[in-house]
């Protein structure tokens, strides 16, 4: 039987108004130690996000978002923050803060395979 891994994942929210508390789950950020492994998936609906905040800058959400999947991958491009070790960077990325994108708390649970993993949570959560 294939050994099952302990991982961290939060959900990726847009939060328009922060003030209000509102939000969009935009995406899914899963993170396993002992697999090295830590990943980001996201789509923005640009349609629905429209119709909940037609104020918000969209484009600027986008790049919100490609920041954050920088960040996952330790790119030379993703600042200071890109260069802390794994598990830094995905407590940076999940910390708790009032922007307009915003993770969930942290839930754990066992996988066989994060990227496997990540793919169903994202279609569960956000699709």
């Amino acid at each position: 039987m294939p050994e099952k891994h302990l991982f961290e994942y939060a959900v990726i929210r847009i939060v328009p108004r922060v003030y209000r508390e509102e939000f969009l789950n935009a995406g899914v950020v899963l993170y396993c130690r002992q697999l090295k492994f830590l990943q980001c998936l996201f789509h923005v609906d640009i349609q629905r996000l429209g119709v909940f905040c037609d104020q918000l800058d969209m484009n600027e959400v986008v790049l919100y978002l490609q920041a954050f999947e920088r960040i996952c991958a330790g790119s030379r491009n993703a600042g200071p923050i890109g260069q802390l070790d794994m598990a830094s960077r995905f407590r940076w990325l999940t910390a708790t803060r009032s922007t307009v994108v915003q993770t969930s708390k942290v839930h754990p649970g066992f996988c066989i395979d994060p990227t496997e993993t990540l793919q169903r949570l994202y279609e569960q959560l956000v699709l």
